[in-house]
């Protein structure tokens, strides 16, 4: 008897070669830190991968391995998910930076012991770190950043087709410099405030040496708070500023991991 040919096959192939794609895509998205934060439904993050899955597939001759459940399959699946993990963890670094900024502005103001959950990884962080995430945040969607980074992971396909994934040693060097820069960034963003912060620790010092009656916390917390507000409203242009290099760097970077 004649076998029965519904015409399932080529569907069932584009498929594979969707769900192929999507690892890549799903893979950056899961590690980057507006699309993988904690807040975001694992449906919508599928969604997303799905269409920009479809994308690549119109645009590129991406073709997923024969057999994907063999050992050769799961290497390529393997290296599909190493490239798009190196992509999300560049503009996570980005994203960090503003936490660390907060720890050492709310240390000198005295609100170390101030935290909130952080919408992006679920774990506990500064208050203050938030008001920093929202600001690079809202600059890094207003510069397009977000429509960049994702136009950086489709052309990821041309310089990694599937198959030559493996990223070197050059790109993971690329990958940790930009790490050791965001500290850098970091003490950027936090060097103003703390500069000011500086100086009205040394001023209260020197009063509570000069009058040993004054109280010393009653005087020094809540000058250091006011002082920190004070330089944070006077250095919201300086953080703008910041915000906006800190994410052409992360692109930067990432465009740099791909054309080493």
């Amino acid at each position: 008897m004649p076998g029965l040919d519904f015409g399932f096959g080529p569907v069932e192939a584009q498929f594979w070669r969707l769900a192929f794609v999507m690892t890549r895509i799903g893979a950056a998205m899961f590690a980057a830190p507006l699309f993988g934060a904690a807040g975001v439904p694992a449906q919508i993050r599928v969604i997303a991968a799905g269409a920009v899955a479809v994308m690549v597939c119109a645009w590129t001759p991406v073709a997923a391995p024969s057999d994907l459940l063999s050992l050769a399959g799961m290497v390529g699946v393997a290296g599909e998910v190493l490239v798009g993990l190196a992509l999300g963890f560049v503009l996570q670094f980005a994203f960090a930076a503003p936490l660390i900024a907060a720890e050492v502005i709310g240390g000198g103001m005295g609100l170390s012991m101030a935290s909130t959950v952080d919408p992006n990884s679920g774990t506990q962080s500064p208050a203050l770190g938030q008001y920093f995430t929202v600001v690079v945040t809202l600059v890094f969607l207003a510069l397009g950043g977000h429509l960049q980074w994702i136009g950086l992971v489709v052309d990821s396909y041309r310089v990694f087709p599937p198959g030559h994934t493996w990223l070197g040693p050059d790109r993971f060097a690329e990958v940790a410099h930009f790490a050791g820069a965001m500290f850098a960034t970091a003490v950027a963003m936090a060097l103003p405030v703390a500069m000011v912060l500086l100086i009205v620790q040394v001023v209260t010092g020197v009063l509570s040496r000069s009058a040993p009656a004054l109280n010393l916390f009653a005087l020094g917390l809540p000058a250091g708070v006011l002082a920190g507000i004070a330089a944070l409203i006077v250095a919201a242009p300086v953080l703008t500023d910041q915000a906006s290099e800190l994410t052409a760097d992360a692109l930067a970077s990432v465009s740099r991991v791909l054309s080493l």
